[in-house]
């Protein structure tokens, strides 16, 4: 569940017995929902160190944001991000009320908030029913799950505890920041957080385009760049899987040539600019030179300097994942999957 293999208790619990267990395992036997969440919080406090704390406090204030957005669906906050049980990934998990979907949905096209919307089927106790969650893509990600307007006073139980679902409508989430973060100007913190720009909407906007735009045959026989560009993420990702920096610089290096063909890295940078650190600037600005270097055709000069650079070997690597990503009708990971992955290695930096 940690590594989120398992979404739903029961389902873990099943899998896991079939791995311990020779046979049959009795219930009883099996840890409570309650246990197994204390063990996933171990895991995050042990893998996740002190940024908990600090992306908790920015969870619960991008909650508090969208809240005031929506407020006219009276929401109310739920699960890790207000009890504090987060770990690497977690939603924001809002609870609207709305009798149509599409009345959540349009307020959030007037936001500008790209979104997903799932209908899910579950049968319990007998009964059939439909939820419906909305995904949003952002800085941090956000499950609201819609209700019936009329379910506004309906008190939900907790699969975990089997109590009444701790929630927060707007105002009692207002007074719990109050208190929680008694030295912070909530408001402030707010506004500064509102300024924020999610990044990894820019990179999807970059890179989508390249979808249409095929490469030179002689060099790029796989086809079309967004192609090429996640081979190379995903072999930059198989070298090394925690540096958001170099994969970042490995799924963007040839952003530019939806811009400007002819001279793609100037383009790629000028586009990015402050969306990327210096050190995934330089290796998008001189993973041109990493192919000039295997091929010796660098000139001396030029070759010293880059061995001066404490990238320089990370440079080397990122040619080498670049000429990897040539591969026709090979399997490569969807865009939302290293958009997601880059975006679940921030939450822990």
């Amino acid at each position: 569940m940690y590594e989120r293999q398992e979404s739903e208790y029961y389902r873990a619990k099943m899998k896991a017995a079939r791995k311990l267990c020779q046979g049959w395992a009795k219930p009883s036997d099996l840890p409570s929902n309650a246990e197994i969440r204390e063990q996933v919080q171990t895991l995050a406090r042990l893998y996740e160190g002190d940024s908990r704390s600090d992306n908790l406090q920015k969870m619960r204030l991008a909650a508090l944001g969208l809240m005031r957005q929506l407020a006219r669906f009276r929401p109310q906050l739920i699960g890790s991000v207000l009890t504090g049980h987060i770990r690497q990934g977690s939603d924001i998990d809002l609870h609207l009320f709305s009798d149509t979907v599409e009345a959540v949905t349009h307020n959030l096209d007037q936001e500008g908030l790209a979104y997903d919307v799932e209908r899910k089927h579950v049968r319990k106790h007998g009964e059939e029913r439909t939820y419906n969650h909305v995904h949003i893509k952002g800085i941090y990600p956000f499950e609201l799950t819609i209700y019936a307007a009329q379910e506004a006073h309906y008190v939900f139980k907790s699969s975990i505890t089997g109590k009444a679902i701790e929630r927060a409508s707007i105002a009692q989430l207002e007074q719990f920041l109050a208190k929680e973060y008694p030295h912070d100007n909530i408001e402030a913190a707010l506004e500064e957080a509102e300024k924020q720009v999610d990044r990894f909407m820019i990179y999807e906007a970059l890179l989508l385009p390249l979808e249409n735009v095929r490469g030179n045959l002689k060099y790029h026989p796989e086809g079309d760049v967004l192609y090429h560009s996640l081979q190379v993420f995903d072999h930059a990702r198989d070298a090394l899987p925690y540096d958001e920096e170099f994969l970042t610089a490995a799924l963007l290096h040839d952003v530019g040539k939806g811009i400007d063909p002819h001279d793609h890295v100037v383009a790629g940078l000028e586009a990015l600019q402050d969306t990327i650190t210096e050190r995934t600037a330089w290796l998008i600005e001189h993973h041109m030179l990493a192919h000039a270097i295997r091929d010796q055709t660098i000139g001396r000069r030029a070759h010293r300097r880059l061995r001066e650079s404490e990238n320089y070997e990370d440079l080397l690597l990122l040619g080498k994942c670049d000429r990897a990503g040539r591969q026709p009708g090979v399997e490569a990971p969807e865009l939302e999957e290293a958009l997601n992955c880059l975006r679940e290695l921030n939450q822990t930096m």
